[in-house]
């Protein structure tokens, strides 16, 4: 059964010694903000971390299959669910083309979760997704650094040896003078960032695509997860640090059926329920290095009514109107 309660949450991640994002059209350098030099991190970053923590955790199978896969032709998946559907044909009625539609949402966690154009193939319509996200931010300004490194090695071709030999490899390196062997490279990266992360989770879109509370749980662990299952030293040291701050509305009527439909459509907008959550680098810190040389303070007497407050652990649990223990850089008020 699909969610019955609109949602909003806020994530941090921090990043220590690495690029968290690099912009492909600027060298591959991190990503930033020109006026103010605030890092960025794009939303595509972050689905595809979640579609491989998934894929991780589930194994890639039906009903959480992944139709956004690295080196694949989503075409594939798409003419998979028309076949499932018996709905191949070129003339497909609009029943077929919702009944491949509806196929892909049930067995492919990333189409139920963000939607996807499903058109581009064997037409399986589109789909907008329960969960969209915003770029990350971060909250101080960042300093992209372009860093020299030396490779002891080169990747030469040989020259007049279309195919060389390991022979004539070795033959040509006993010729170089040594300091011809190496090669020097760059790295970028910034010294530390701490980013801020939005979401947006519709119950109403939830129903068209039947994203649940059990696969609410998994995306909450997903983004929680998210960077551990992907090291490489391009990216330094990332986290997503915990809590997750989740915003759920319930509503306040007292007719049982009002109040479901007061929390499918939610009792306050988004963006006053991220300013009850403010972030602030401590007095003491010149220069963060760590998520600890900040403070979150939430404020939950301003908290509208009709709207629960939450903070996710990374099990994906979430503990209701309550802080849990062990988040000293976080206070409510």
């Amino acid at each position: 059964m699909a969610i019955n309660n609109r949602y909003e949450f806020m994530y941090f991640v921090e990043c220590l010694n690495g690029n968290p994002n690099g912009d492909p059209d600027m060298g591959n350098s991190p990503r930033i903000d020109p006026q103010d030099m605030r890092g960025l991190i794009s939303d595509v970053a972050v689905k595809r971390r979640i579609r491989n923590y998934v894929a991780l955790e589930k194994g890639n199978e039906f009903p959480y299959g992944i139709i956004v896969q690295q080196s694949t032709n989503i075409n594939r998946f798409i003419a998979q669910a028309n076949e499932e559907c018996g709905s191949m044909a070129k003339d497909k009625t609009k029943e077929k083309v919702k009944a491949a539609r509806d196929w892909a949402c049930k067995n492919f966690y990333d189409v139920r979760t963000f939607g996807g154009v499903l058109s581009t193939g064997a037409n399986a319509g589109q789909v907008r997704g329960a969960v969209q996200l915003t770029f990350l931010r971060s909250i101080d300004p960042v300093m992209p650094m372009d860093i020299s490194i030396t490779r002891m090695s080169v990747t030469d071709d040989i020259k007049g040896k279309p195919n060389p030999t390991v022979a004539d490899y070795l033959k040509w390196e006993s010729e170089q003078p040594e300091d011809s062997l190496r090669t020097m490279g760059r790295k970028q990266l910034i010294p530390f960032g701490l980013y801020e992360g939005r979401g947006f989770i519709s119950a109403n879109l939830a129903s068209e695509t039947g994203f649940c509370n059990e696969d609410l749980g998994l995306f909450f662990r997903a983004v929680l997860n998210m960077y551990e299952h992907d090291r490489s030293a391009s990216k330094g040291q990332m986290s997503t640090v915990l809590p997750l701050i989740v915003f759920r509305h319930v509503g306040t009527d007292s007719d049982t059926t009002q109040r479901e439909r007061q929390a499918k459509l939610g009792c306050a907008p988004a963006h006053k329920l991220f300013e009850l959550v403010t972030i602030k680098k401590l007095d003491r810190v010149e220069f963060a290095r760590s998520y600890k040389d900040y403070k979150i303070t939430v404020d939950v007497s301003k908290l509208p009514s009709g709207v629960d407050i939450g903070f996710a652990d990374a099990k994906g649990e979430i503990s209701w109107g309550k802080l849990p223990e062990g988040l000293d850089w976080l206070e409510l008020k």
